[in-house]
């Protein structure tokens, strides 16, 4: 049994939660892009074995091919349909990201992924895989820390919200504490959409491109310069992925500054390009690219953003805690 989530008044299809984690539930480690050092990702192990979690590794999960990937395209699709299929795991946890996600996408078995929901979670590149795992079965799937990255990070996760998202059926919010700043004041409703701004500009012109409308939409990114952020945006807008978007949230954006430039350049240049957005906009959610305490977020889960007075992110349940789901 699995459960739905839609915010009241909502025009969208509810999203399809997966079960809920619990105490000693086993989670399989996935490597769908690129490789690592493995050393990375049993400290992780052993971050999640403190969460009281069962963490095991894929078949070729420590495997390399090429230049950058994690074994080859047939290696990293068999772990990840793997997972899905094996009934004894309850999550699903990335690696890492780097590139090689979208290699996968043709031959993602869709409809075993529909018939074995679970807690699906990862960022970066894997917004590839995010998006396209949500737009075709409608699961929710989570933007949020992984095992060789931020799992093996002192202070790498942010616990509360892992906890919140990941193990309790009921509604929960983000503030301040989580990075949130008002560009752009307002209130809006939407399914909560998005991941790496780059993996999410890819997508267009192809048969995954991503779906916005509806969405409170999103968009993080590290190491771009303002002017590429301002040329991803605006393609986003000409390819008419802005126009049912009904909010905006940007994460921390890393590194995105401009050298020489001012301090307040991105802020002012995200303002200028969504001169014409009417809704609400907000930055620095710490999710995705960030350089501690990552914070969970759950992607196809009703949502509202409200920049009236202390900016809050407040979303519907993203897990069903119930017997036999």
């Amino acid at each position: 049994m699995t459960a739905q989530s839609t915010a009241p008044g909502s025009t969208s299809k509810p999203a399809t939660l997966p079960s809920a984690l619990r105490v000693e539930d086993i989670v399989q480690l996935v490597s769908p892009a690129s490789w690592f050092d493995p050393n990375k990702v049993h400290l992780g192990m052993d971050s999640l074995r403190k969460l009281g979690l069962q963490p095991q590794l894929g078949t070729h999960a420590l495997a390399r091919f090429g230049q950058y990937s994690a074994g080859t395209p047939a290696q990293r699709l068999e772990d990840l349909h793997g997972a899905f299929a094996d009934a004894s795991v309850k999550a699903i946890i990335c690696n890492r990201g780097g590139y090689g996600s979208a290699e996968l996408l043709d031959g993602l078995d869709l409809e075993l992924v529909r018939r074995n929901p679970k807690i699906f979670v990862g960022c970066s590149d894997i917004t590839s895989l995010e998006t396209h795992i949500h737009d075709r079965t409608g699961l929710a799937v989570f933007h949020g820390p992984m095992a060789a990255g931020d799992f093996a990070r002192p202070n790498g996760v942010d616990s509360v919200s892992w906890q919140t998202a990941l193990r309790q059926d009921r509604p929960w919010q983000l503030g301040p504490e989580a990075g949130l700043c008002t560009l752009k004041p307002g209130r809006a409703q939407g399914k909560f959409y998005g991941g790496c701004l780059s993996m999410l500009v890819a997508s267009l012109g192809t048969p995954y491109e991503i779906q916005t409308a509806g969405t409170i939409l999103f968009l993080e990114d590290i190491g771009v310069k303002p002017y590429q952020i301002d040329r991803m945006l605006l393609q986003l807008r000409l390819a008419g992925k802005l126009a049912g978007v009904r909010g905006i949230i940007f994460g921390p954006m890393m590194d995105c500054e401009q050298p020489g430039g001012a301090e307040e350049l991105l802020n002012s240049v995200l303002l200028r390009v969504l001169a014409d957005f009417s809704g609400p906009v907000a930055i620095g959610l710490r999710s995705g690219h960030v350089l501690e305490r990552n914070i969970t977020v759950p992607i196809g889960v009703q949502s509202e953003l409200d920049l009236t007075n202390t900016p809050t992110l407040r979303f519907e349940p993203s897990v069903t805690c119930q017997q036999g789901s």
